[in-house]
């Protein structure tokens, strides 16, 4: 666990859930400005149900949510975009009826003028440079791939210091795979951003996050550094039966 006075985020025991379905009991941990952090588990270990606890998207029962130094009770998503925090859930979520442009302009939208958006738009561009390339094509029409790349981008226009991802390899084939995770390593050394990063592609993961933290039944059976899991085989198959 990283020290309390080094943390971007914490997150005390929290317990959140669906209705009267309790998912999450009892989770805590803490990430590092600048650290990649890596969130994995079996399906329906409540993953997810921490990231949008994280963001606002589900109330947290009990418990709480620190973001730089401040509780997140009662935070909205907007304004934690303003604050610097984004969040890509799974699936490749684009706007498909609307152009590669037009889906960057919708994630600047909170921005105050349209020279801001397009300082936004362009810094996203810059990242990713194959975007340029197809701004007039409509978002339904990439390659899965090309999408999960928009929705990285989408997250970018904002400048964020601290990026959630869901599953950021569903859906892809195992070359966009490395490709998109290298793309979330890059964000992160060129760009300083803080990520925590739920995937399944464990392996894959393990290779550009500095430390993990496993779910099981709603609670964190594992935290250490990448390095331990990555170099002892049998530890990490221990870690997620």
């Amino acid at each position: 666990m990283v020290d309390a006075h080094e943390r971007l985020l914490e997150v005390r025991s929290v317990v959140a859930g669906y209705g009267n379905k309790q998912v999450l009991n009892g989770v805590s941990l803490g990430i590092a400005p600048g650290e990649i952090v890596a969130l994995i588990g079996h399906n329906g270990a409540g993953k997810s149900t921490l990231l949008k606890s994280v963001f606002g998207l589900l109330p947290v029962w009990r418990g709480q949510v620190t973001y730089d130094g401040q509780p997140l009770d009662s935070a909205k998503p907007r304004d934690l975009l303003r604050r610097g925090m984004a969040y890509v859930p799974q699936g490749n979520r684009v706007f498909t009826d609307l152009t590669v442009r037009e889906n960057l302009e919708v994630g600047g939208v909170t921005l105050p003028d349209k020279q801001k958006r397009k300082e936004g738009i362009d810094r996203a561009l810059t990242m990713f440079p194959a975007l340029k390339e197809r701004l007039h094509q409509y978002a339904g029409t990439l390659s899965g791939g090309e999408k999960q790349m928009l929705a990285l981008a989408n997250s970018l226009v904002l400048s964020p210091r601290f990026l959630l991802l869901d599953e950021p390899s569903l859906g892809l084939s195992p070359s966009l795979v490395t490709e998109a995770l290298d793309q979330i390593r890059e964000l992160n050394s060129k760009n300083g951003v803080t990520v925590l990063v739920v995937e399944q592609k464990i392996r894959e993961v393990l290779q550009i996050c500095h430390r993990v933290y496993c779910l099981k039944l709603g609670r964190v059976s594992y935290d250490g550094p990448s390095q331990t899991l990555r170099d002892e085989p049998e530890r990490l198959r221990q870690v997620f039966l």
